[in-house]
Formats: structure tokens, C-alpha cells, sequence
């Protein structure tokens, strides 16, 4: 009795411990859940994103027409095909036909195809020479692919001249670094989102400056290819003001998941103050490379430049991690020949593992190549000036 006591107590407890296991669980979903992200993605997802280009609605026009055709197509052929396996069966006696041929049957088979075919070619025919048609833009701007950024340089139209980079935001990516992802727009936030104007003609001029990258924003109807060497274009009119989200569709290196697209469509006055402030930042960070410069001023300037362009590998404690080599302690860093560390940031090493940082300026370049060699534990005392960044540049 004692030994059957034992047996269902502990049977029970386990059973206790299943459910709390379960509740856990439970609660820990739901603490993850996410909700619709506008002009992102949604839960659940089953078609496509909102529109809010005229290309786009008619991508998505464009789908549903084809799906339509392919369902008929799929019903009619496999209708005629069990009609004819239950109503001619030899179990009710049918007997097949014996001919060689019929051209009645090659006149239909020929003839209806075809019509589909011309039905399906006319309407993909249009919105593809539309999605091509980039002419007479309002604004042009190159999307520039790096590992793992977007690089973005208005050519024409209002807020020529402006460029920057955009990155995953930083704080995504110690959510993601630590496992506890949050927030409906999880690794899709940026520090530095592309800025248009609203029911303006947009041109997308895309190159890469490593390997292929995709430039792929759903709601706006956009994906187009960058390539290194090449330049391709597509465009946008969004007729609708609010922040749209997209992400690079190439598999592009370890880091693809973290090179987002955030695009803020807003009205033409927002954006004039939008070229304003960026043309008086671009003003004001504007360095003569010959300055010569004093270190409080270089470290100053470095830790901005490393927190935007090198935490997100590097750590902001300089540590690494997995494959991303530490640079507290490191020997390339310590050293004092500078030109050693200059060429691994203007070339980068490791088959693309360590990018290229060319799209800096010379003065960003010192300045957080000095902030290393002074930061962490490498107190050094060295100081790299813009200068040195130009000779070897050349």
C-alpha cells in the first residue's frame, strides 16, 4: 500500500512539475508575442504586404489574376481527368476508343494554351515595362551594398549631395546578441532610415561595393539586384506617408539577417527640414584632411565613429566574440606602424570577414583608429593623423 502511495504521489508530482513546465512556456510566448508591424511585416502573414505604390498594387493585381488563371487551369484539368476515371472505368463495362489521331484535339490543345499564354503576357508585360521606366525622377539616390549596411548618396533632385550609412540599429542588435529578441519591428529598426518624399517619382540607382545584395522593400514594390561592377535601377512613388521596412534578399554573408531597410515616406515640407539638417551636419563634420588634430579631440570624434560603425562586431568592450576578433590586446592595434591597422580598415582582411571602410572620411578613419589604440587596455600614447590615412589611401 505504502510502495502504490509512493508510486501515484510521484506520478503525481511529476505531472505537477509537466504543468508548470507547460505554463512556462506559455507565459514565456506570451511575453514574446508580437502584433502587425505597419509597413512591415504581419503575424500570420499569408499575402503580400500592403501596397502603397501603384507598381506595387498592380504586382499584387497581378498575382491574384495568375493565381485565378492556375486554379481554373487546375480545376477544369483534374475534373476532366477523374470524370473520366469514374465514368469510363471497366468495372462499368466502357470500352476505350480506338483512333490514331485527332485534329479537332491538336487544334483545341494548340489554340487554348496559347490564348492563356496571351492572357497571362499582356497585363506581366505592362506592369514590367512600368517597374523599368525610371525616367523624369524627382529624386535619385544610389543604394550602395556593404557587409553588412546599406550606403545611401542623393544624386539628384532636392538633397543633392547628402550620403550615409545605415546600419542595424544598435539596440537590436544586443537583443539579438543576448537571445532576447522584442519589439514588433525586431532586426528590421535602423540608426539612419532612407528619407523621401511622399507622391514624389523616387530612382534607385543599386551597386555593392563586396558581393551581390538585394534591395527589397514589399510594400513599396521594389527588389533589384546590386552587384559589384554594375548598376542597375527601379523606382517608387509612395503615395502614402509612414516608415516601410525591407531587408536584403541575397544571402550575402554570416550577418545577412542583420542588414535591414527602413524607408520613412514623408511630406515635402518634413523633408525639406529633413535636407536642412543633414546638409548643416554634413557641414559641420566637414574636415580639412590636413588638420592636424590633438588626441582628446581624436578619441572624442573615435568613440562616436566606433559605437556607429564597430560595436555592433567588435563589442563596445573591444572583445570580439566567435569569429570577430578581439582588438583590445590585439597585436595589429598595439603596433607602431600605423600603417598596418590603416590598411586592414581602407582594404579589410579575412576574405570580407573584416569590410573594407573606404566610404569613411580620411578624419573618421584616424580618429577611430587612434580610439582603439587608446581605449581598453591599449594605452599606447599613439596618435593617427587624417594625413597618414591620405598618403596610404592613394
Amino acid at each position: 500500500m505504502m510502495t502504490m502511495t509512493a508510486l501515484f504521489g510521484g506520478a503525481g508530482q511529476r505531472v505537477g512539475q509537466w504543468s508548470l513546465t507547460l505554463l512556462a512556456a506559455l507565459a514565456s510566448q506570451a511575453a514574446l508575442a508580437v502584433n502587425n508591424l505597419p509597413g512591415g511585416p504581419a503575424v500570420n502573414q499569408l499575402d503580400l504586404h500592403p501596397p502603397v505604390t501603384q507598381i506595387a498594387a498592380d504586382q499584387q493585381w497581378l498575382h491574384y489574376f495568375m493565381l485565378v488563371i492556375c486554379a481554373v487551369i487546375f480545376v477544369a484539368v483534374f475534373g476532366v481527368m477523374f470524370y473520366s476515371i469514374l465514368h469510363h472505368r471497366k468495372s462499368k463495362g466502357a470500352k476505350a476508343a480506338n483512333f490514331h489521331e485527332s485534329t479537332t484535339v491538336e487544334i483545341i490543345w494548340t489554340i487554348v494554351p496559347f490564348v492563356i499564354v496571351i492572357l497571362m503576357a499582356l497585363p506581366a508585360t505592362k506592369v514590367v515595362v512600368a517597374m523599368k521606366d525610371t525616367s523624369a525622377a524627382d529624386v535619385t539616390v544610389k543604394v550602395t551594398g556593404i557587409q553588412w549596411k546599406w550606403g545611401y548618396d542623393y544624386l539628384k533632385g532636392e538633397g543633392e549631395g547628402i550620403g550615409f550609412l545605415s546600419t542595424l540599429d544598435a539596440a537590436q542588435r544586443e537583443m539579438s546578441d543576448s537571445g532576447k529578441p522584442s519589439g514588433d519591428d525586431y532586426l528590421l529598426k535602423v540608426d539612419n532610415p532612407l528619407v523621401v518624399p511622399v507622391d514624389r517619382k523616387i530612382r534607385i540607382i543599386t551597386t555593392a561595393n563586396d558581393v551581390i545584395h538585394a534591395f527589397y522593400v514589399p510594400s513599396l514594390g521594389i527588389q533589384e539586384s546590386a552587384l559589384p561592377g554594375f548598376v542597375r535601377d527601379t523606382w517608387f512613388r509612395a503615395d502614402k506617408i509612414g516608415t516601410y521596412y525591407g531587408q536584403c534578399s541575397q544571402l550575402c554573408g554570416k550577418e545577412h539577417s542583420y542588414m535591414p531597410i527602413q524607408v520613412k515616406v514623408v511630406s515635402a515640407a518634413d523633408y525639406t527640414k529633413w535636407v536642412d539638417g543633414k546638409k548643416k551636419e554634413a557641414a559641420a563634420l566637414a574636415d580639412d584632411p590636413a588638420k592636424v588634430w590633438v588626441l582628446p579631440e581624436l578619441l572624442a570624434r573615435g568613440e562616436k565613429v566606433y559605437a556607429a560603425n564597430c560595436a555592433a562586431c567588435h563589442q563596445a568592450s573591444g572583445k570580439g566574440g566567435g569569429p570577430i576578433k578581439a582588438l583590445d590586446g590585439a597585436a595589429v592595434v598595439l603596433d607602431a606602424d600605423h600603417a598596418k591597422q590603416i590598411a586592414v580598415l581602407l582594404n579589410g582582411q579575412n576574405n570580407g570577414a573584416m569590410p573594407a571602410w573606404k566610404q569613411l572620411s580620411d578624419t573618421e578613419l584616424a580618429a577611430v583608429i587612434t580610439y582603439t589604440k587608446n581605449n581598453w587596455s591599449n594605452k599606447t600614447g599613439q596618435l593617427v593623423q587624417p594625413s597618414e590615412v591620405v598618403a596610404q589611401r592613394k
